[in-house]
């Protein structure tokens, strides 16, 4: 028997263990107490759902052959014999075995799936740390080098290693032993991807605008099937970046950085809607089987409609990006902005039931604007009052409105933003001193609320405290009437 083959089996026994083990205890329990069929059986049913959570398919359904035997030899007539006489108890053993192995397999099948969702949650959130770090890196000084090192420190690899093929030098971090650095080289010189699966070295080709620009190479990379795009992506977007600041000075490297930005954005957009699109399947693959519970059929939906959800949020997040290089114009149509603000404020109530908002002077009044774009910004304005006010406190919203323009008011009370740092509140990665220790964010909610106002014609300031109150906040949309653009 070879070695893989020994292993799976120590496998099946150890997991076939406890549920073996209940059910030689509830036969003997139900036994003496002379239990009949239905009861005995219900008994049985726990042991295998609770087999089919812990073990793998293989000791499941072994648990589920043995309740069946079981059965019919200790509590169907005759006893003490595999022999079945009434037809009904063989038609009752017969649908009892297929109802244990559809549970075994859909709930086997469920944890897998799980599994790899969860896997390619881990490794989207690597790629976000990494990303945030590449972008936080000072493009001045060895760039190159440092990043080799962010990319080994963030997954965990042995050795990383950047090949300049405009220059023709090497940049890298840890130490590898398979000649990682000879086996970059020849992959960019060959102008072709190479994986040396034994020694644990993946290494990718780097093209640019139909150009060859260079390789890297990754040693101990782990699962890479889902990371080892973005991970080129974001090397080649190094390599560039430090090629435009080299060639054009710091002007052209801060216009570079944008791009890689506006790159780092789309990739990882994209990235998420992999898994999502998993979960989705999963989900609904799940809700269509007839064996779940109410409860669980619940459940299957409320994640089937929530990762709806978020993959609308992750389209939202290309489009702005989009937007914010001028790539993009808004789609105009005439908007019910007060119908628009009254379900968001309806939406957080629900959902934030620590705050209280409230919808205070909301006139009917309509705008030219594209809505998704529209309800991000609010969303936005909502979600910054949320994170920066105190719990049990207030959040006012009101829609007031004059012959031209429309304007939304969100104000909640807390932290008062003051002095200079008034007039950077809109500026990207921009978080207040007194504020960032408060709630978790990256500095670009508010500056994308700022760009989709803008584009639609309109404008966003943070009133003056005094106006409203020595301990509030209040930020003020504005956007021109339908009636008046018409």
């Amino acid at each position: 028997m070879a070695q893989s083959d020994k292993h799976r089996f120590a496998d099946f026994v150890i997991s076939a263990i406890p549920g073996c083990v209940a059910i030689a205890l509830i036969t003997y329990f139900c036994f003496r107490s002379r239990l009949n069929l239905s009861v005995t059986g219900f008994l049985y049913l726990i042991v295998v759902v609770l087999q089919s959570l812990r073990g793998n398919f293989a000791s499941s359904a072994f648990v589920s052959v043995l309740t069946v035997a079981c059965l019919d030899f200790f509590f169907t007539p005759p006893v003490f014999s595999f022999e079945v006489t009434n037809s009904l108890d063989i038609l009752a053993l017969i649908s009892y075995l297929i109802t244990g192995l559809v549970i075994t397999r859909l709930t086997t099948r469920a944890r897998k799936e799980a599994a790899v969702s969860d896997n390619q949650r881990r490794q989207v959130d690597l790629l976000y740390q990494l990303a945030k770090q590449l972008l936080a890196l000072d493009p001045a000084g060895d760039l190159l080098n440092r990043s080799a090192e962010r990319f080994r420190e963030v997954f965990d690899l042995n050795a990383v290693c950047l090949f300049d093929a405009l220059s023709g030098e090497f940049y890298g971090a840890g130490k590898s032993v398979s000649s990682l650095a000879v086996k970059t080289r020849s992959a960019c010189q060959l102008g072709q991807d190479a994986d040396d699966v034994a020694a644990g070295v993946t290494v990718r080709y780097l093209r640019a605008t139909g150009k060859k620009i260079g390789a890297v190479g990754f040693e101990g990379l782990r699962g890479c099937e889902l990371t080892i795009g973005p991970l080129a992506a974001l090397a080649a977007a190094m390599l560039e970046r430090t090629r435009a600041f080299q060639s054009a000075g710091h002007a052209a490297a801060t216009a570079q950085a944008e791009v890689f930005r506006s790159a780092v954005l789309d990739a990882l957009a994209h990235e998420v809607k992999t898994p999502l699109a998993t979960i989705l399947t999963a989900a609904g693959g799940l809700r269509e089987a007839d064996s779940l519970r109410p409860q669980q059929l619940e459940l299957a939906e409320l994640i089937e409609s929530e990762t709806s959800r978020l993959s609308g949020l992750t389209s939202q997040v290309l489009r702005t990006s989009k937007l914010d290089h001028k790539e993009m114009k808004p789609r105009l149509m005439r908007t019910d902005i007060t119908g628009l603000v009254s379900g968001l404020v309806d939406e957080y109530s629900r959902q934030c039931t620590d705050r209280k908002f409230v919808a205070n002077g909301m006139i009917s009044t309509e705008v030219l604007a594209d809505r998704d774009l529209l309800e991000l910004a609010l969303r936005q304005l909502l979600d910054n009052a949320y994170k920066y006010s105190p719990p049990g406190s207030e959040i006012a919203v009101s829609v007031e409105g004059d012959r031209e323009r429309a304007s939304v008011r969100v104000s909640n009370s807390g932290k008062p933003i003051r002095g200079r740092e008034r007039s950077r509140v809109f500026e990207r990665f921009y978080r207040g001193a007194e504020t960032r220790h408060l709630a978790p964010g990256s500095g670009l909610g508010l500056y994308f609320a700022h760009q989709i106002v803008c584009a639609h014609g309109g404008s966003m300031e943070l009133e003056d405290a005094s106006a409203v109150s020595e301990d509030a906040t209040a930020f003020l949309l504005t956007l021109p009437l339908a009636e008046a653009e018409g």
